[in-house]
């Protein structure tokens, strides 16, 4: 199953881990990401650590567990090529309504694109 399809049909947890220049380490619960026709994965995200640490290291590894019995899922290791910040783009990637625009407490968002560099199985080859 290609990735567009299993991520709009598999429902699951998933964590998306990043580090600074530093090799600072994060991991943040994120949904499961839009996958684009070009085969690139956009996450929509708030300027929070995960987003500072894309700033200076690029590269970053998804890991999503299947809402299911066992472990299956997928690990996606993934490279920014682009963000865009309170574009249009973000409202037609979203899934679930969101807070009013005209909200004042309303945080910047992003949505970061990334290329796939890697897809493996949650759990399996490391190659």
């Amino acid at each position: 199953m290609r990735l567009k399809e299993y991520f709009k049909q598999t429902k699951g947890v998933g964590v998306l881990a990043t580090a600074d220049r530093d090799g600072n380490v994060d991991a943040a619960l994120y949904a499961r990401p839009q996958i684009l026709e070009d085969g690139t994965a956009a996450f929509i995200m708030h300027d929070r650590l995960t987003h500072h640490n894309l700033q200076s290291n690029p590269r970053a590894v998804y890991l999503f567990v299947e809402e299911t019995t066992g472990y299956h899922g997928k690990r996606l290791f993934l490279y920014k090529t682009e963000e865009e910040r309170n574009s249009d783009r973000i409202q037609s990637l979203r899934r679930r309504p969101h807070p009013s625009e005209n909200d004042q407490n309303v945080e910047p968002e992003f949505v970061v694109i990334f290329r796939v560099e890697k897809e493996l199985p949650l759990i399996g080859p490391s190659k």
